[in-house]
């Protein structure tokens, strides 16, 4: 039975064909330090209040339902993407 690959795994195997990935030296302390970053950046230790209009909240808590999401965890990823760079905007 063959696999068929979507773009993404397609690059993927490809880079691993290349010889592009190198084993983790000390796995399990590279694991802990993973861990550690990832509950830093996840942690939710602030509160935010804003003010928006209801058709907005509403347009936000549908995208929300489509990403499987609840609307305040998603809103949370829009600023994060945001903030870090990597929110694209659409080309409408």
């Amino acid at each position: 039975m063959k696999t068929k690959l979507n773009k993404e795994d397609h690059e993927i195997l490809e880079s691993f064909e290349k010889g592009e990935w190198v084993p983790v030296k000390n796995l399990s302390n590279r694991k802990a330090e993973l861990m550690r970053y990832a509950r830093n950046t996840l942690r939710k230790d602030k509160r935010l209040n804003i003010r928006i209009s209801e058709r907005d909240l509403t347009e936000l808590q549908k995208r929300a339902v489509s990403e499987g999401l609840p609307y305040q965890t998603y809103v949370a990823s829009i600023i994060h993407k945001f903030i870090s760079g990597k929110l694209i905007e659409s080309k409408n």
